[in-house]
């Protein structure tokens, strides 16, 4: 990465009303030097070295840093980014940006689009100001994303192990393991949770992702590594088929509950698949709301509770990866963040569960470890 100074706000919020009026579908036909400077700055990860495809994750991403809420929303609608509405023409995306604010298309046209485009560019100009100080590129990029909830590439020398965090939550201290390491190595934790798409369709096992890494390793194999019966695949449909689900989508933050396959000979007797990524119509890409993570993660602590005296032993801990911070494009402190909230509010209601979350490189882990130490600093404040 090329440290230099960040585009101007000016030249940023051109290009920005430029594309809300051109369209996200048309991205490619638009020349915009100063968004394009700002996404090489931040160091998008691989999978994205398609320029325009660089400036839309730059786009999510300064979305996603703006405080939920109608600005928060308006900036979604008017850009396109909002499910659903990547091709809709400028005119519908106004007009349902206006509604967010309860006003005119007009008086929103005049008044309220200069601030939330604004917003967006302000957003930008901060990302690519922070990534270009040296030695916080890797805290503002979300590095080498891909799959469906976790990194890959090559690991770190210093990335296996385990963290044990201690993490202030009301009135007490709960302790939260962290894994370093693939989540095929994952032992004696009761639940697992797998990032998911709305169709619960899961991606091929040789593929890098939490999801396919769960699916080939709960296979059954015979003595030469043949596939015998793919149990996690068939644990899957069959949930799908007793929920009247087969084939649809189900709404996101919806948790299947399923066997662990082969995982069980690791300790693992459970399998939570969390549909928190839509995918887009046409294309291979999906939308991942922060949201629905949050949501989804309660989903799960509540499926635990609904289950966890149906075992011998009951099952007590639950393991989490960084959902939505593969394809779904989330950076990972958006994602810890909003998976952090549901945890936090389970903990605090006094919930005794063991909390384990797993990621594949040290320096994920380190970004986890400041942001979590930083909520307990936060609380410690509060007090």
């Amino acid at each position: 990465m090329v440290h230099s100074d960040p585009p101007d706000h000016a030249s940023v919020l051109r290009e920005v009303r430029e594309l809300r009026r051109v369209g996200l579908v048309r991205l490619r036909e638009l020349e915009l030097p100063a968004l394009a400077r700002a996404a090489d700055m931040i160091d998008l990860p691989a999978g994205w070295e398609s320029r325009p495809a660089a400036v839309e994750q730059l786009l999510r991403l300064a979305v996603t840093r703006i405080d939920p809420g109608s600005l928060h929303k308006a900036a979604e609608y008017s850009l396109g980014l909002a499910q659903g509405t990547r091709d809709w023409p400028p005119a519908d995306r106004r007009k349902h940006a206006a509604r967010v604010y309860g006003v005119s298309v007009e008086r929103f046209r005049k008044h309220h689009e200069a601030l939330v485009l604004g917003e967006v560019a302000e957003q930008v100009i901060r990302m690519a100001a922070r990534a270009g100080q040296p030695g916080r590129a890797a805290q503002s990029r979300p590095a080498d994303q891909a799959g469906d909830g976790g990194e890959v590439g090559p690991l770190s020398p210093a990335s296996s192990g385990h963290r044990a965090l201690r993490v202030r939550v009301g009135e007490r201290t709960a302790l939260v393991t962290v894994h370093v390491h693939p989540v095929d190595l994952l032992r004696d934790v009761d639940v697992v949770v797998s990032p998911t798409n709305t169709y619960l369709a899961l991606p091929e096992p040789y593929k890098s992702s939490v999801s396919a890494s769960l699916r080939r390793v709960g296979a059954l194999r015979g003595p030469t590594g043949e596939l015998v019966e793919d149990l996690v695949h068939e644990e899957l449909r069959r949930w799908a088929a007793r929920h009247g689900a087969p084939g649809r989508a189900v709404l996101p933050g919806t948790v299947a509950a399923v066997g662990a396959g082969a995982l069980v000979e690791q300790g693992v007797r459970r399998i939570y698949h969390a549909a928190v990524a839509v995918p887009r119509l046409g294309t291979n890409d999906y939308d991942v709301l922060p949201a629905d993570v949050t949501r989804a993660v309660a989903r799960a602590f509540a499926v635990l509770a609904e289950e966890h005296r149906q075992f011998d032993p009951p099952l007590r801990s639950i393991c989490l990866p960084l959902l939505g911070s593969g394809r779904g494009g989330l950076p990972y402190e958006v994602s810890l963040g909003m998976l952090w909230a549901a945890v936090e509010a389970e903990l605090i209601r006094g919930a005794q569960w063991e909390v384990h979350l797993v990621v594949r490189r040290a320096a994920v882990a380190d970004l986890i470890e400041r942001q979590l130490t930083a909520v307990q600093a936060v609380e410690g404040r509060t007090r």
